[in-house]
């Protein structure tokens, strides 16, 4: 009895304690996934002259320089220095991911500035679907039942497009898969986010600064060519890719993570809505029933977690 009466007057303080974290949570993963969400007008504001390979070589190099600045300023450098000199084969995990990476910014970047913002907001809903297939293939993760029909569902809605239209979302496919390859190779990775991408782009850098320099000898490149704007542009990429990354790392440690995976909803929707009704993507038919096969896989799929998260909380009271 005295142990119920204990627990009785510290659950107020305990509540507002978890309230204290989430809000600032909340708001942190809404800001996170919000500028993720934005990132398609940014991308768009380079318009034709720029090329994609250019503005994929620029994230990589400014990222690192970004990203190595602020190592040195938060001290995080020993962490850095640790993981180079103790585990090497975290090292070669990390190349695989970097690799991954960029491949996923690649197509990333040439779907937005080409037109298919609707297949990047494709690719992204699929992906947390994607990732429980990899589990089960790659990690043992037993699947639910409602997981297989989510992932059943999912495959349903591209198989229609592949047979009654003859059209396969091969940009969301390959988005989803090396964001999939690179989020399988990182979680068995123990590394904090921001020395993990701060690594992953320095082993990019030396590639990106020579591949720069080569276009740059032919006269392929735009920076430092055709005004501020573009220049200032292009080292944005470097902040666009921290900025986002530090609000997830302030909600993942503050939110469960039941309510981040809902939260991460708000980038492919912002997608989907630019796409749609600010730059005037046709929404056929067959995108209708993908998209829809896909939702409703992640509705089974966001059930299911939420389903799981209660048990687990019941489980521990």
């Amino acid at each position: 009895m005295s142990k119920r009466i204990i627990s009785n007057a510290l659950a107020p303080s305990a509540r507002k304690r978890g309230m204290d974290r989430a809000v600032p949570g909340a708001a942190a993963g809404i800001a996170a996934f919000g500028i993720w969400a934005l990132f398609p007008i940014y991308f768009n504001q380079f318009g034709q002259e720029v090329s994609p390979w250019e503005i994929l070589l620029h994230r990589m190099l400014w990222s690192g320089v970004i990203l190595l600045g602020f190592v040195l300023v938060t001290g995080r450098r020993s962490r850095v220095l640790e993981l180079l000199r103790r585990r090497p084969g975290a090292m070669t995990a990390l190349a695989g991911s970097a690799l991954a990476m960029a491949a996923n910014w690649a197509v990333f970047i040439w779907a937005v500035t080409h037109g298919q913002i609707l297949q990047s907001s494709l690719g992204y809903y699929i992906n947390p679907l994607f990732n429980v297939f990899l589990g089960y293939c790659f990690l043992g993760e037993r699947l639910q039942p409602l997981q297989r029909l989510s992932v059943a569902i999912a495959a349903g809605g591209v198989l229609f497009a592949l047979i009654g239209y003859g059209r396969v979302p091969w940009l969301a496919l390959l988005m989803a898969a090396c964001f999939g390859i690179y989020g399988l190779i990182r979680k068995q990775v123990e590394v904090d986010s921001v020395t993990g991408l701060l690594l992953e782009t320095l082993l990019m850098f030396p590639v990106a600064a020579g591949w720069l320099i080569a276009m740059h000898l032919g006269g392929e490149t735009v920076f430092l060519q055709t005004g501020l704007r573009k220049d200032l542009l292009l080292i944005g990429t470097g902040f666009i890719t921290l900025l986002p990354l530090l609000f997830f790392a302030v909600a993942a440690r503050r939110l469960r993570l039941a309510t981040l995976g809902l939260v991460q909803y708000i980038a492919p929707t912002g997608h989907f809505l630019i796409s749609v009704y600010l730059y005037g993507e046709p929404f056929t038919a067959a995108d209708a029933i993908t998209f829809g096969c896909i939702w409703i896989g992640l509705a089974l799929y966001t059930a299911d977690m939420w389903r799981h998260h209660r048990l687990m909380r019941r489980i521990v009271k």
